[in-house]
C-alpha cells in the first residue's frame, strides 16, 4: 500500500525550470506540493512509501501557464459553426448548412460560425451580407473572424442593429459599406464586438458544460492555469458560479473589460486578487488598436498596398488611455493591455509616467519594436507575445509590412538579450491553446509559405519555455507557487512524450502532452 498521496517521479529526463537543480533525476510530490527534488535512491529513502511513477525515457516539466487567452469564449465557441481553414466562400456556406441541418436549428434563430480568416479566401475579401442571405435565407448570421476583431453579419443582423447607410462609425471601429454607401455586412473593431453584442447578447444556455469541455482542451496541452484576459459581467459570474462549485479543473485568472465592468472586482471581491475555489481575479484589460493581419492594427510606418499613408487607428485618446493607466495603479491592479501596433504599443509606453509596480502587461505585442524594449523595460511592462504569428500569419505580415517589418514580429531573442521577463501565448480561441505549437513558432520562425523570420529573433526551446512557465508564474504574481518544480510548490506537472530541449527545432510539433497533473492528482492522461 502506497503512502497517500506520495508520488515519486523517476525514469526520464526532469526540467525543473529551476535553476539551483535544472535537471534532477526524481520529484517527490507529496498531496499538493511538490516535497524533494535530486536523487532518486536519496528520494526513495525519504518516501519509502511513495507510489512510483516510472516516466519511461518521457520528460517531466512543469505545467504550462497561459500567459493570455479567452477560456470562456473558446469554450462557448465549442457550440458555433467552425469555419477554420476554409478557404472559399463555397466552403463557408457548406459548413453553415451542415451545422444548421446537424443542429436542426430553425429559420429566425441566430447561426454564429467562428474562426473565418479572409486571408484564405479568393481576393482576401471578407463574406458580405449578400453572400450570408444567399447561403441562409431568413436566418440571422454572425461570422467572427480568426482575430477576434471583426466579422461579418447578414441583413437581418444589421435591422437588428439597427444600422443603415446614416449610421456613422462608432469610436475605435468601422462600419464596413458597399460602393453605394449601403452597409455591407463586414464590421470592424468596436463595430463589431461591442454593437453585435447589443443587438445579439450571448445566451448562457450549456455555459457549464462548455466551460467543463473547453477545461479539458486546455489541460490536454498541459495548461495547469488559464486565463480568461475580457471578462465581462456574464464570464465573471459563469467562472465565480464554476467556482463555488468546485468545477474548475485548473487555475483560471479573470481580466475584467475596464471600459464597461470596472465595478466587477467590487462586485466579486471573494475573488480580487486571491483564489477562491481555483478562480481569481488578476487586474484589468483594455484594448488600444486592432489586428495587423486585419490591418487595424495602430503603425507608425503605413501599411503596404490598399490607401496610401495608411496606418490604422487608435481606440483611445492619449488622455483616456494615462485615465485607464493611472486608475488601474490606484487601485493596485494589474493592467493587460492589448497592442498589436507600435504605435499602440508608444501609447501605452507613454502612458506610464511612473514604472508600474503591477506588472503591466502588453499583450501580443507583435510590431513592438526593438528600439522600443528599453522603454518596456523601465517602465516595468511584461511584452506577451502572439509568437505563433510567425507561422499563421508570416505571409500576410510580409504583404502588410515589407520582409524586414515581418522579421521583427514578436521580438523575443531582443527581449532575452535586454533581460525583460516575457511570456507567449495562442489568444484562444483565435488559435488552439496549444504549447507545443508555441514552441515550434517561437524557436523555428518560419511563415507556412517558407519564408524564414529567424534573422536576429530565434531562441532557443530553453528560451520559450521559461515563457510558458517561469515568467507566466511572474506575470501573474506567482513565482512563489508555480513555473518550476521546486520544494514548496504546487504540485502542477506536465508529461511529455519527449525532452523539448533535446529534439530538433523542425520535431517540436510531435512533441506529444501524455499527462497533465493540477496540485499533484492527475487531471488528463491521453
Amino acid at each position: 500500500m502506497y503512502k497517500e498521496r506520495e508520488k515519486l517521479f523517476y525514469g526520464g529526463p526532469v526540467l525543473t525550470m529551476d535553476e539551483a537543480c535544472m535537471r534532477p533525476e526524481a520529484v517527490l510530490v507529496r498531496g499538493e506540493r511538490i516535497a524533494a527534488v535530486g536523487p532518486l535512491e536519496a528520494l526513495r529513502r525519504a518516501a519509502p512509501g511513495a507510489e512510483p511513477v516510472d516516466l519511461e525515457g518521457r520528460a517531466l516539466l512543469p505545467g504550462f501557464i497561459d500567459a493570455h487567452s479567452h477560456l470562456v469564449q473558446f469554450a462557448n465557441n465549442l457550440q458555433y459553426a467552425s469555419l477554420t481553414g476554409a478557404d472559399s466562400l463555397d466552403e463557408i456556406a457548406r459548413r453553415l448548412r451542415e451545422f444548421v441541418r446537424k443542429n436542426n436549428i430553425a429559420p429566425g434563430t441566430p447561426v454564429i460560425g467562428t474562426g473565418y480568416d479572409h486571408n484564405d479566401l479568393p481576393g482576401r475579401a471578407h463574406p458580405t451580407r449578400q453572400f450570408l442571405d444567399a447561403a441562409l435565407p431568413g436566418y440571422p448570421v454572425v461570422l467572427g473572424h480568426a482575430s477576434g476583431h471583426m466579422g461579418c453579419v447578414s441583413s437581418l443582423v444589421l435591422g437588428q442593429m439597427g444600422v443603415t447607410r446614416q449610421t456613422a462609425d462608432p469610436q475605435g471601429g468601422r462600419i464596413g459599406r458597399d460602393e453605394a454607401g449601403e452597409p455591407n455586412g463586414y464590421l470592424e473593431e468596436l463595430a463589431f464586438s461591442e454593437m453585435v453584442a447589443k443587438a445579439m447578447p450571448a445566451g448562457q444556455k450549456g455555459a457549464r458544460e462548455l466551460l467543463r469541455r473547453g477545461q479539458q482542451a486546455y489541460l490536454s496541452h498541459g495548461i495547469t492555469t488559464a486565463q480568461d484576459g475580457f471578462m465581462k459581467q456574464a464570464e465573471a459570474q459563469l467562472l465565480a458560479e464554476a467556482a463555488c462549485a468546485g468545477e474548475l479543473a485548473l487555475d483560471v485568472v479573470g481580466y475584467c473589460d475596464m471600459k464597461e465592468n470596472a465595478g466587477l472586482p467590487g462586485r466579486l471581491p471573494e475573488f480580487r486578487q486571491r483564489y477562491s475555489g481555483r478562480f481569481k481575479i488578476g487586474g484589468y484589460k483594455i484594448f488600444l488598436d486592432g489586428s495587423p493581419q486585419g490591418r487595424t492594427a495602430w503603425v507608425t510606418t503605413p501599411y503596404l498596398g490598399g490607401e496610401a499613408g495608411y496606418v490604422g487607428y487608435p481606440i483611445y485618446t492619449d488622455a483616456q488611455v494615462r485615465e485607464f493607466v493611472g486608475a488601474a495603479q490606484a487601485e493596485g491592479m494589474q493592467l493587460l493591455c492589448h497592442c498589436n501596433g507600435d504605435a499602440a504599443a508608444a501609447q501605452f509606453l507613454a502612458a506610464h509616467t511612473v514604472p508600474s509596480t503591477q506588472r503591466n502587461v502588453m499583450i501580443h505585442a507583435q510590431l513592438l519594436r526593438p528600439d522600443q524594449l528599453p522603454a518596456v523595460k523601465a517602465a516595468g511592462i511584461i511584452p506577451s507575445y502572439f509568437v505563433a504569428h510567425t507561422w499563421y500569419w508570416g505571409d500576410t505580415h510580409i504583404r502588410n509590412f515589407g520582409l524586414e517589418r515581418a522579421r521583427n514580429i514578436s521580438p523575443a531573442a531582443d527581449t532575452v538579450r535586454l533581460g525583460i521577463p516575457y511570456t507567449f501565448h495562442m489568444d484562444s480561441p483565435v488559435l488552439p491553446p496549444d504549447c507545443m505549437d508555441i514552441l515550434y513558432c517561437a524557436v523555428n520562425r518560419r511563415t507556412k509559405g517558407g519564408v524564414s523570420l529567424a534573422a536576429g529573433q530565434q531562441i532557443s526551446a530553453l528560451e520559450a519555455l521559461r515563457g510558458l512557465t517561469v515568467y507566466g508564474a511572474y506575470q501573474y504574481h506567482e513565482e512563489g507557487e508555480k513555473g518550476s518544480l521546486a520544494p514548496g510548490k504546487t504540485a502542477d506537472l506536465v508529461l511529455l512524450s519527449a525532452d523539448p530541449t533535446a529534439v530538433e527545432a523542425e520535431e517540436l510539433r510531435s512533441v506529444r502532452v501524455e499527462a497533465t497533473y493540477k496540485a499533484g492528482e492527475k487531471v488528463y492522461g491521453a
